[in-house]
């Protein structure tokens, strides 16, 4: 375990469970953070069956045929989950010093601006088309009627893709590293995401 690392303590009495603390983050934080999680999954699922199975495959194009509504959800939710870390800036667990958290800070700054730009470039394309959209069934965003608009559809073309799988990589690092704080280090960082502050 890094030296610099300070181990967090334990807080008795915190004000609202559901408000970030130095020593652990709070519910909100932590049901987004899982909840995302499993979005996610969800749709690398659903592009890793794509480029296995196929795009006629039925399975695929089920996952497939959920892959733009539920990516509008994710932009919302990290749009949610930036706000709330910008409200509980000065209360919530910081990063280790040196190198190590400058690290972590480029790393989680790099998830952070992926989650927002690779929907945000679908987001563009969706309304640049001349196909219809409606999200969820419920909110209209295109009804189909105008022309493709060539410089709204273009920058997704070129970089959706392998953004997105460049996100699946950071997401993969930032596994692995929560694996090494909580099997190598043993410091107690994992457990301030999980609920448990050792």
């Amino acid at each position: 375990m890094p030296s610099h690392y300070p181990r967090p303590t334990v807080q008795t009495a915190p004000a609202s469970a559901w408000r970030d603390t130095p020593q652990r983050f709070g519910r909100t934080s932590r049901w987004l953070h899982w909840g995302m999680a499993l979005l996610f999954l969800w749709q690398f699922a659903g592009m890793a069956a794509k480029v296995t199975l196929g795009r006629d495959d039925a399975f695929a194009k089920f996952m497939v045929g959920t892959h733009a509504h539920l990516g509008l959800l994710l932009l919302l939710l990290v749009l949610v989950r930036g706000a709330w870390g910008l409200m509980n800036w000065q209360s919530r667990p910081g990063h280790a010093g040196g190198w190590l958290g400058m690290a972590a800070r480029w790393g989680h700054g790099s998830l952070y601006a992926l989650m927002v730009l690779v929907p945000s470039l679908a987001l563009l394309r969706m309304l640049g088309n001349d196909r219809p959209f409606t999200w969820l069934g419920l909110i209209e965003l295109n009804d189909g009627s105008g022309p493709k608009v060539d410089w709204m559809i273009a920058p997704a073309k070129a970089f959706h893709g392998v953004l997105g799988w460049t996100l699946l990589a950071l997401i993969v690092g930032h596994i692995v590293m929560v694996v090494v704080h909580r099997r190598v280090w043993n410091d107690g960082v994992a457990e301030r995401m999980i609920g448990r502050v050792a």
